[in-house]
């Protein structure tokens, strides 16, 4: 005869993580509020050979939120040995979209900004400016002079202005 303590029987399994929505248990991660679950054998699932699965999947679900579903997934792979690569944070920038925060500010783990993807610029490089804005040749004019300073004068020349009334 086996001696069941009725606590036991029914006591949830322990996680290995857990946030607002997710748990990382041994055998998945499973989302809290739903119940949907991802079992450990299919999260490093590709999508034909390059692209993460499940980041691509669950960005269709109107319930998973970018940053806890992110957070729990990185838990997952770190807890069962699954090694991260260059097409996780693209997985994640193509599903759910860019990161959100400010200027060239990055977030960790890799999750690169879209913008850095496409056409990555050197912050330590200002962009010039190619022309000067209508507002400098505006105000250029009103002096009497040229958006692009003054007019040379030729020898024997003598500079006449007109006004418009």
């Amino acid at each position: 005869m086996i001696d069941l303590d009725p606590d036991d029987a029914c006591a949830p399994e322990a996680a290995l993580f857990a946030n607002a929505d997710w748990r990382v248990l041994a055998d998945g991660l499973e989302h809290t509020g739903t119940g949907y679950f991802v079992a450990r054998e299919t999260i490093a699932m590709r999508r034909q050979g390059a692209l993460w699965e499940w980041p691509l999947h669950l960005s269709e679900k109107t319930w998973c939120s970018l940053r806890p579903f992110r957070e729990a997934f990185l838990a997952a792979l770190d807890a069962f040995g699954i090694v991260r690569d260059p097409a996780l944070a693209q997985s994640f920038a193509i599903g759910f979209g860019l990161n959100a925060g400010q200027g060239a500010a990055r977030a960790s783990d890799e999750f690169v900004a879209l913008a850095d993807m496409v056409r990555p610029v050197s912050a330590s490089k200002p962009l010039a400016r190619k022309r000067p804005s209508t507002a400098d040749a505006r105000i250029a004019a009103r002096r009497g002079g040229s958006p692009n300073g003054p007019v040379p004068q030729r020898a024997g020349q003598t500079a006449h202005h007109s006004a418009a009334l």
